[in-house]
C-alpha cells in the first residue's frame, strides 16, 4: 500500500509539471527541451522564470507590458527609455525624433552660395526653408564644382550637438573653405558651377534633390585645400572658422 501511495504522489507532481511549462495553452513548448520552462508573474510586475536552465528576469512598469512565450514560457518586457529612434523619421538632437520633420533638399529650400573677402577663400552657403514644414539638415553639404570626382571631407570640430532643424522661413548655414591661404594645396582651378548635395539620416545617403546654387560670372577657384563644416542654425558658430 506504501509502495501504492509513493507511485500516486509521483504521478501527480509530473502531471502538474507539465501543466505549468505548458503555460496554460498560452505558448508551443519546444520539441527536446531537456527542463520545462517555468514562469510566474507577482504583483510588481516582475516575471522570473528559467530556459534551459538559464535563470533571466526581466521588469516591466505599469502603465503596460508586451507579452511573448520563449519555450512555453511568458516573458515581461519593459519599455528601455531613450531607445534609438527609426532612421527614417526626422531628428532635431542625437537620440530623440520629431516625426512632423522632412528632410531638406533642393525640392523644398532655396540655397545661395556667397564667396566672402574675409575670411580670406571662404564661401557661406546659406539653405532656407521655404517648404510648409519643419526640415532637418543633418551632417554636411557635399559639394562638386564642375566634375569633379572627389568628395571634400568636413571638419569634424564643427559637428554641431543637434541636427540643425528649420522651421519655414528659417535658414541654416555651412562654411566652405575654397582653398589654401599659403598656397600648399594643390590642383587648384577656376569652377563655374556648383551641385550642392544634401545627405539624409545615416552617412553618406541622399538627402533628396541636390541644388545648383549660382557662383560669380568669373567663377570660383579651388584646390585640394577645399574642406566643408557641418550645418549650423547659429551663423556665428561658424563665421570665425
Amino acid at each position: 500500500m506504501r509502495h501504492i501511495r509513493l507511485l500516486a504522489a509521483t504521478g501527480a507532481a509530473v502531471a502538474a509539471l507539465a501543466l505549468t511549462a505548458c503555460g496554460g495553452g498560452t505558448g508551443a513548448q519546444d520539441e527536446g527541451a531537456s527542463s520545462p520552462d517555468v514562469a510566474r508573474t507577482d504583483a510588481s510586475g516582475t516575471t522570473e522564470g528559467t530556459a534551459a536552465g538559464t535563470t533571466g528576469t526581466t521588469t516591466g512598469d505599469a502603465t503596460g507590458t508586451a507579452g511573448g512565450t520563449a519555450s512555453g514560457a511568458t516573458v515581461t518586457r519593459s519599455h528601455t527609455p531613450g531607445a534609438k529612434p527609426d532612421a527614417s523619421a526626422g531628428r532635431t538632437s542625437k537620440g530623440t525624433g520629431t516625426r512632423s520633420a522632412v528632410l531638406c533638399n533642393g525640392t523644398n529650400t532655396t540655397v545661395t552660395a556667397q564667396v566672402l573677402k574675409r575670411p580670406l577663400n571662404h564661401m557661406l552657403l546659406t539653405v532656407k526653408n521655404t517648404g510648409g514644414k519643419i526640415c532637418s539638415l543633418p551632417y554636411y553639404p557635399v559639394l562638386r564644382f564642375d566634375e569633379m570626382q572627389w568628395v571634400p571631407q568636413a571638419d569634424e570640430a564643427t559637428q554641431p550637438q543637434a541636427v540643425v532643424s528649420l522651421a519655414p522661413g528659417e535658414s541654416g548655414y555651412a562654411m566652405a573653405l575654397l582653398s589654401a591661404a599659403d598656397g600648399s594645396g594643390t590642383g587648384g582651378q577656376t569652377a563655374h558651377k556648383l551641385t550642392l548635395a544634401f545627405q539624409g539620416y545615416t552617412p553618406n545617403s541622399s538627402g533628396g534633390p541636390s541644388a545648383t546654387p549660382a557662383l560669380p560670372a568669373k567663377g570660383v577657384y579651388y584646390d585640394s585645400a577645399l574642406k566643408v563644416t557641418y550645418w549650423e542654425q547659429d551663423l556665428d558658430l561658424i563665421s570665425g572658422w
